[in-house]
């Protein structure tokens, strides 16, 4: 229960975390030289918020993220154990049921000798 609530809020952070970037101005670049434009008529305000917020929503994220590999049931974290465990019950079934096919060896009488290959004229 703790897992799915993680991930839909890890869903919804990230949704912000994109928005709040696509509407950040560029501070190098081509778009740098307007930046004077926006410091005068007092836009650097939003600038600072719309940077607080990538930095929490990224934050967010990340412990979000934590708390649901911590709350993962545990048919959902396979680990060492429960790969071993596939493998044994793959080996009893196939172990059981079928053989592996040889391949034959030719006689060295069957071997075709190979022939020196002749410069071309």
């Amino acid at each position: 229960m703790l897992y799915s609530i993680c991930i839909g809020l890890i869903l919804v952070a990230s949704i912000i975390l994109i928005l709040a970037v696509l509407v950040q101005n560029p501070k190098s670049g081509m778009a740098a030289n307007f930046g004077a434009a926006n410091q005068v008529m007092g836009v650097r305000e939003s600038a600072n918020i719309l940077e607080r917020t990538t930095w929490w929503l990224a934050g967010i994220i990340v412990a979000l993220s934590l708390v649901a590999t911590a709350s993962m049931d545990a048919d959902m974290n396979v680990g060492k154990i429960g790969i071993e465990n596939d493998a044994n019950a793959l080996m009893e079934k196939v172990g059981t049921t079928a053989t592996i096919p040889q391949a034959e060896v030719p006689a060295s009488e069957d071997v075709i000798p190979a022939t020196p290959l002749q410069p071309a004229n």
